[in-house]
């Protein structure tokens, strides 16, 4: 009887495990895939091209702010400040449109053109984004608890802001020059909404400042390695204080988009958004660990969560069964995250044994 030759079986268990790797990194993508064929299956309606577009402005939310959370998990912490930034910013460009700049000292309200009023709201973002990560590089606080405080404070900001009200109708006054707001969630551009052209330029930067310069180089080498990419010369404290500010900034541009889009703003904007984007990111790839993923796999898990919320509301499934699906969701995209680092461990075992 002719016996196997250990290189050969060496070689085949190698190959069976590059396959199944291949399959968990692919696994949002499939994962999209299954879910489009089993919801227009269950619902005529669910590709109509109305239904398209409502679920790429959708997706295109979820998107940028994953895009921003992508970079922060990539360097190991985690935001959970976005969701409360996201009405924050609302708030804030709500009641500079309707009420303005009040400076009682000079007895004058200042009004501010509509781009102005944008800037500002992305800064405010950006800051609060900022602070997050000085309390953390400074202070040594845990990111969790970090961000957390910041939910709280960043949500009791936005209610103060109006008492808790709502700033409606914000098309502006045009005596004031500040119109224009509405066109930034409803306007087009070859027929396709802003938000979406937002979303693939916010995707397009990032996946090139993530992949081709030194900062994304950087942010992967924190996450891979805190202590070695600090010996190794990487300013770990910057790094990640700008991770959080893009976070921020992420945050604040989904606050606009949504209060253009509804032509209001409200202080209960973005509550639980910031589990969205977590569920994007880590549906994408990116290990909640650090140091491995990509702005690619989050737009894709960006997709999967906006298919599935989306699919579960043409089919007419509660809200709150929707929370319960999402939740087991991320569970379940943590649990399969550390199958696939246990196998990248057992295939780079098997490859030192076969080099000996």
């Amino acid at each position: 009887m002719t016996q196997a030759n250990p290189t050969v079986v060496a070689k085949r268990r190698l190959t069976g495990l590059d396959i199944q790797e291949i399959l968990l990194r692919g696994r949002a993508f499939i994962a999209l895939i299954v879910l489009i064929v089993v919801f227009s299956l269950l619902n005529s309606t669910f590709l109509t091209p109305a239904n398209i577009v409502i679920m790429a402005k959708h997706v295109a939310i979820n998107a940028i702010l994953g895009i921003g959370m992508t970079f922060v998990i990539l360097t190991g912490g985690i935001d959970l400040s976005v969701g409360s930034l996201v009405g924050l910013a609302a708030m804030i460009a709500g009641g500079l449109i309707n009420e303005g700049l009040v400076l009682p000292m000079f007895g004058v309200i200042v009004y501010f053109h509509v781009w102005a009023i944008i800037l500002i709201s992305l800064l405010v973002g950006a800051l609060l984004g900022a602070i997050n990560g000085l309390i953390i590089t400074r202070f040594n606080v845990a990111p969790f608890i970090a961000t957390l405080g910041m939910l709280y404070a960043a949500r009791g900001l936005a209610l103060l802001r109006s008492n808790g009200n709502t700033f409606p109708n914000l098309v502006g006054r045009p005596e004031l020059g500040n119109t224009g707001f509405p066109i930034l969630g409803s306007g087009e551009f070859l027929s396709v909404n802003y938000s979406i052209w937002l979303m693939i330029i916010f995707a397009a930067v990032a996946a090139f400042v993530a992949a081709k310069t030194p900062f994304g180089r950087q942010v992967y080498a924190i996450g891979g390695n805190e202590r070695a990419a600090e010996l190794s010369g990487v300013r770990v404290k910057r790094v990640k204080t700008i991770v959080y500010m893009i976070s921020g900034f992420c945050a604040a541009m989904v606050g606009l988009i949504i209060a253009s889009q509804l032509v209001a703003a409200h202080p209960a904007t973005g509550t639980f958004f910031e589990l969205n984007a977590i569920a994007a990111v880590v549906l994408g790839g990116t290990s909640l660990s650090g140091g491995r993923g990509s702005i690619g796999g989050t737009i894709i898990g960006a997709f999967v969560i906006g298919v599935l919320g989306d699919g579960l509301i043409g089919l007419g499934v509660s809200s709150f069964w929707q929370q319960v699906i999402k939740g087991a969701v991320i569970v379940l995209a943590v649990i399969i995250d550390q199958v696939q680092v246990r196998m990248q461990e057992r295939a780079a075992l098997q490859r030192q044994q076969q080099a000996v």
